[in-house]
């Protein structure tokens, strides 16, 4: 990656995103967050700039430098996906990790982070703005949508299918051919070896509605 980086949200999953750019040898421009009590404070000597809504900043997108969406609440990073598609006309670049593990034959696409650790088997593929927490294994023909968070350590099974904007909790397991709908939520340490459907919550060993 040529241009320097902007990261949309100074929280903890700013400074995994940090941490990988760095790792990269991909310079940092500086970050930006809503929170304004955050404004001209630093994170590992990397500034907050200002707000996401501050065009002085947000103008270089797409000229001078590429964007990175790092929150995990749903609703705001749509937000600013869209945002960064519509008015800079840009797609959020890609955060892997040095140590992920990808197939040469996966597939995947913008705006993810893909923490360390992370595997991905071959024919899998990934959609857009996912974040896949550190030591996820995805396996061989797994299909993950846009949007979907999974927790650290989860074990994603062969064919599994995930929709768009699932949520998937820390040490999951979903057993091979399993399909989790659009929206659904599965608890930490779940087991899961039936399809949840879109927009329910799952929990347990075997993994029920709650």
């Amino acid at each position: 990656m040529e241009n320097p980086v902007i990261i949309i949200g100074a929280n903890g999953l700013g400074a995994v995103a940090l941490d990988i750019f760095k790792r990269n040898n991909v310079v940092v421009y500086g970050f930006l967050d809503e929170n304004t009590q955050l404004h001209q404070t630093e994170i590992d000597e990397v500034l907050v700039l200002g707000s996401p809504d501050d065009e002085g900043y947000t103008k270089l997108i797409g000229k001078k430098c590429e964007a990175f969406v790092a929150t995990d609440e749903i609703k705001l990073r749509k937000n600013l996906v869209e945002m960064l598609n519509d008015v800079r006309h840009v797609q959020p670049v890609n955060a892997i990790h040095d140590q992920a593990l990808i197939a040469s034959t996966a597939a995947i696409g913008h705006g993810n982070l893909i923490a360390a650790g992370v595997i991905i088997n071959p024919r899998a593929t990934l959609g857009n703005h996912a974040i896949l927490h550190s030591k996820v294994l995805i396996d061989y023909d797994a299909r993950i949508g846009d949007f979907v968070q999974i927790g650290a350590g989860s074990i994603i099974g062969a064919g599994v299918e995930i929709e768009d904007g699932a949520f998937i909790g820390t040490g999951v397991t979903i057993v091979g051919g399993v399909k989790i709908g659009k929206g659904a939520r599965v608890g930490a340490g779940s087991v899961v070896i039936e399809s949840v459907k879109a927009r329910e919550t799952v929990f347990g060993n075997p993994a029920k509605k709650v």
